[in-house]
């Protein structure tokens, strides 16, 4: 399975250095102030407990669902309101899905270890194509321009909206330091929100450059102390969906009981 980083942990402890001086600006990366940011939930909303979700997005209304682990990865239409799964295909057993993206009419399933990203019809979810890429696929969104990729790695690889094809692979930092396992996307305007594996952090990432703008403690604020005792080590939080209707957004995690509507507010 994927590998937790110490990483990011490590640049959280230094951020509270940082934060001391927000009202500083530097050219330097190590000096440049990074805002501490948590979710203010809005409203709680049924997850099927049985999906390990790997990515997630809005589109007209629906919620659309990638989930994973071998023999047990699919497709879904969620209902954003209720949780109810409202159609779902099975990916072959040979396939661990995970991220996923919609261009146009079309969605974009990757899985992880095999290079493949099968390209659906989004309204009858028949595959209708699909594309090859090297190394693994974790995280996929785009702003309309560009798709974005995680692998597991510091790197966002661009990628062509119509071929799949690399365009650009690029560092993501944390006050100058590579932040490992990056996982589940999603672009909004300006900026690409990454989950980390194994974390309870989300990364608020600027993507001309790389460079975290903004970290994302979602810890002890989203399930009750109860339901995260239930949890095992695999179910962590995961999947970030953006509604431009109400500026909010919509997060979950491995096989958790519940999705919430969140704002991101700065953390007193």
């Amino acid at each position: 399975m994927k590998r937790f980083s110490f990483v990011l942990v490590a640049s959280i402890v230094f951020l509270g250095v940082v934060l001391g001086s927000a009202g500083a600006q530097s050219d330097n990366p190590l000096e440049t102030p990074v805002k501490l940011l948590v979710p203010e939930v809005i409203a709680v909303v049924d997850h099927d407990p049985a999906a390990f979700t790997q990515g997630v997005l809005l589109y007209d209304g629906s919620l659309y669902e990638s989930t994973g682990r071998y023999g047990e990865s699919t497709l879904r239409e969620v209902d954003p309101a209720t949780g109810e799964v409202l159609r779902s295909i099975d990916i072959p057993e040979e396939y661990f899905a995970e991220g996923l993206e919609r261009v146009d009419d079309t969605l974009i399933q990757l899985t992880w270890k095999a290079g493949v990203a099968f390209v659906y019809d989004l309204a009858t979810f028949e595959q209708v194509d699909t594309f090859e890429y090297e190394g693994e696929g974790w995280g996929l969104c785009s702003d309309g321009e560009y798709l974005y990729m995680s692998n597991g790695s510091p790197f966002l690889e661009l990628r062509d909206l119509e071929t799949f094809e690399l365009v650009f692979s690029g560092l993501v930092t944390l006050q100058g330091r590579p932040v490992q396992n990056i996982n589940e996307l999603e672009c909004v305007g300006d900026y690409v929100y990454a989950n980390v594996w194994m974390t309870d952090y989300i990364l608020q990432i600027d993507k001309t450059n790389g460079v975290v703008v903004a970290v994302i403690d979602t810890t002890g604020a989203l399930l009750s102390e109860e339901e995260a005792a239930t949890l095992g080590e695999q179910q962590v939080l995961n999947g970030i969906a953006y509604n431009p209707d109400s500026d909010t957004f919509l997060i979950t995690g491995k096989q958790w009981p519940k999705m919430f509507e969140v704002r991101f507010v700065e953390s007193e």
